[in-house]
């Protein structure tokens, strides 16, 4: 007992009112990464768009912000966009379209059932046709639209209109 009122009292300080209060340090314990690439990536591309520019630079590479980089290029969403290795992780430079209102990832991750497509788009999408959902399925990324046509489930990932 007197070992965990120990480290209580270590990763706590008493406030100017004597409460107890955590210490900004002991919020993040262990050397975990707390962030989501592809979520960082999708706000760097909105932000850049109401900024009315024309390409963002955005690091680091993953395989999953690439499916999803495909996607929207397939979509019209982007021009086009380039993986440029560097040795720190990699670095995106995608060239925008101009054509972006919102992009976000989904959180958390809701599972995608054969008969739910329409219920998603309707949570997601301001219109019927009129953007795309990303899913994760067992035959890879694809659009909402894909997986409905090849009556699959899966994850869905992130949207854009």
């Amino acid at each position: 007992m007197a070992v965990m009122s120990e480290f209580t009292d270590s990763i706590c300080a008493d406030n100017a009112l004597g409460r107890k209060q955590i210490n900004s340090d002991s919020k993040n314990m262990g050397d975990k990464m707390l962030n989501d690439v592809l979520a960082n990536m999708l706000s760097a591309i909105k932000n850049s768009e109401r900024a009315g520019k024309e390409e963002v630079m955005f690091r680091p590479v993953s395989t999953l912000s690439t499916g999803v980089l495909k996607i929207m290029k397939d979509g019209g969403y982007i021009q086009e966009f380039e993986a440029i290795e560097d040795g720190r992780g990699g670095i995106y430079r995608i060239i925008l379209d101009g054509k972006i209102n919102d992009c976000n990832v989904v959180k958390p991750r809701f599972p995608l059932r054969k008969g739910d497509h329409v219920k998603w788009e309707r949570r997601f999408l301001p219109a019927e046709g009129f953007g795309i959902i990303v899913v994760s399925t067992s035959q890879g990324l694809m659009t909402l639209a894909q997986a409905k046509k090849k009556e699959i489930g899966g994850r869905l990932i992130s949207f854009v209109y």
